[in-house]
């Protein structure tokens, strides 16, 4: 069971937010800009990926010193750096893909990488968008999310409809319900518990845990 962690160059604020996720050995893919992110953190990739736009000339020359593998591609193409690196994730046998720097400023490609949960979710593999205030995961079955404190959960439909929506551990409890695309019914549930399991039978649904 292998975990891939995308660095990408989207918006990080604290680093020391981030350090629990690189406590094991994963496969580490920076893509592009991503690279600074990296070397903030103070973690080698195993890849550097991307068409290099964006990457300070002094962190890919170093990196390429470190002996990382490079996988260079041209700026037009028709998948963005973020969408390759998961396909390159996936191809080398990720079971789960945690997504790192993929929001920001630029809402098109925030919305883009949410999206990709959908191609990490197809190939039966868990995929997680996390910053400092969110946790973002896409589901088509059920899922178990653990409480922090002052996290709040929210379900949200991206599909015309989600049927058989039923929660444990929340204090608005679901059960069997149905929620439409659009509606806001699912935003900012409460935890009760130690962690709370969201189940679905049909559709596709985000579910986010986030804090202020």
């Amino acid at each position: 069971m292998m975990t891939g962690i995308i660095v990408a160059n989207g918006s990080i604020e604290d680093y020391s937010f981030y350090k629990k996720y690189f406590d094991k050995k994963h496969l580490v893919i920076g893509v592009d800009g991503g690279a600074f992110h990296l070397k903030k953190f103070g973690i080698k990739p195993d890849i550097l990926l991307g068409d290099f736009d964006s990457i300070l000339k002094e962190d890919y020359e170093n990196y390429c010193k470190a002996g990382v593998e490079i996988l260079k591609y041209p700026e037009k193409k028709d998948a963005t750096d973020t969408e390759i690196a998961i396909d390159e994730g996936i191809k080398r046998g990720c079971s789960q893909i945690i997504l790192i720097g993929v929001t920001g400023s630029r809402l098109d490609h925030s919305l883009s990488n949410i999206f990709s949960l959908k191609k990490i979710l197809d190939k039966g593999i868990k995929g997680m968008i996390v910053d400092k205030y969110n946790e973002i995961y896409l589901i088509k079955d059920k899922i178990n999310i653990k409480y922090e404190k002052g996290y709040k959960l929210s379900l949200l439909p991206v599909t015309d409809k989600v049927e058989g929506i039923t929660t444990k551990g929340l204090y608005y409890k679901l059960t069997d319900a149905t929620i439409g695309l659009g509606s806001s019914f699912g935003v900012s549930n409460e935890f009760i518990d130690d962690s709370a399991e969201v189940s679905i039978s049909k559709g596709l649904l985000m579910v986010i845990k986030s804090r202020d």
